[in-house]
């Protein structure tokens, strides 16, 4: 390894072990992901829940599950309930869309306030 190698090196460690100050980019991040992650988390959550949902009735339709728990002809139940998770999994961007619309008008003065802030002082 080098001397430039190891100045690197040395000081890329010490930066983890310095205080970092806190700067108006690192509240303007943090108000980003304020607007985001709700979104997201909400994306998630009901997305993963349509395609369990959807799957469910798919075991139903296509494997003896339905025998076992005692529903005789699972055929149409199990279509009706993978209509029901496709149908949420269909509507989930939309809704993604809708909370982060809603989220970005809230947040938008106090983003560009900020933002302003940062490119004139730059």
């Amino acid at each position: 390894m080098n001397k430039n190698d190891q100045e690197f090196l040395v000081q890329k460690i010490r930066t983890q072990y310095t205080e970092k100050e806190h700067t108006q980019l690192d509240e303007l991040k943090a108000l980003d992901a304020k607007v985001k992650k709700p979104a997201n988390v909400f994306a998630y959550i009901f997305g993963s829940v349509s395609a369990i949902i959807m799957g469910s009735g798919m075991s139903l339709v296509m494997t003896d599950i339905g025998a076992t728990i005692g529903i005789e002809d699972a055929m149409i139940p199990g279509i009706v309930i993978g209509v029901v998770g496709m149908l949420m999994a269909i509507i989930n961007y939309p809704l993604y869309k809708g909370v982060l619309t809603s989220r970005k008008k809230k947040y938008a003065g106090q983003i560009m306030e900020l933002s302003e802030k940062i490119m004139n002082n730059n």
